[in-house]
């Protein structure tokens, strides 16, 4: 198959995100939130967890723990209480202990804004960084999960399997002023048409514009003969 050229490639990328906007203007992000405190710990919650589950478990979490001090004095199996039926939950209460203490100890209690003070951050990588960085109008982002990660592969937008390289190359095929939205709704769209195991082309209002058209992994990974 032709290699795409850069500017054709460019073009596509705008017209699935020109779509996916038309039809789902509303996408934003699914975790509940009201404090820089409350979304770093939401999407630390979320790795390898559904929103919808986070979403259960921080209501009585963000009650009980307002601030990076309370969370640097709690123990780890006091936090397990709150977030037990989320996954990784024992590796995920040690990391917002260890997060309220480095907050208390380097940031004064208070969650930094650039992506490269919040990649430090106890739990928190790249992903999560730029996720909140770009929600709390720090710096440009296009941080990749594991949806945008299949979907870039499926739409023929990136061939590479390290998010943060998946990221270069969605970065260069967007302009900035369409990574935010475009984050979101590549999100949206994974959850909600083009599942992992049975994505829905019927239904997909970018289709036509994507190389696989028609083509389920199940169907990619059947041996020949």
């Amino acid at each position: 198959m032709a290699r795409e050229p850069l500017a054709e490639k460019q073009a596509r990328a705008r017209a699935i995100i020109d779509r996916l906007d038309a039809a789902m203007p509303e996408a934003e992000i699914e975790l509940d939130y009201e404090t820089p405190l409350e979304l770093v710990v939401a999407v630390l919650l979320s790795a390898q967890t559904t929103d919808k589950r986070v979403n259960l478990v921080t209501p009585a979490l963000f009650r009980d723990f307002r601030s990076a001090a309370d969370y640097a004095r709690a123990t780890p199996a006091e936090v397990e209480r709150y977030i037990k039926t989320v996954g990784l939950f024992r590796n995920k209460a040690r990391a917002l202990v260890k997060l309220g203490q480095v907050l208390l100890e380097r940031h004064g209690g208070e969650v930094p804004v650039s992506r490269a003070a919040l990649a430090e951050l106890p739990g928190v990588g790249n992903k999560t960084a730029g996720v909140v960085t770009m929600h709390l109008g720090g710096e440009p982002a296009f941080p990749v999960d594991t949806h945008i990660l299949r979907l870039s592969k499926r739409l023929g937008l990136s061939s590479r399997s390290d998010p943060d390289d998946v990221e270069v190359d969605l970065r260069r095929l967007l302009p900035e002023a369409r990574w935010f939205k475009g984050h979101q709704l590549l999100i949206w769209h994974g959850r909600r048409v083009c599942d992992a195991r049975a994505p829905e082309c019927h239904r997909c209002i970018v289709a036509e514009l994507c190389p696989r058209r028609g083509v389920s992994d199940r169907q990619v990974r059947r041996p020949a003969g």
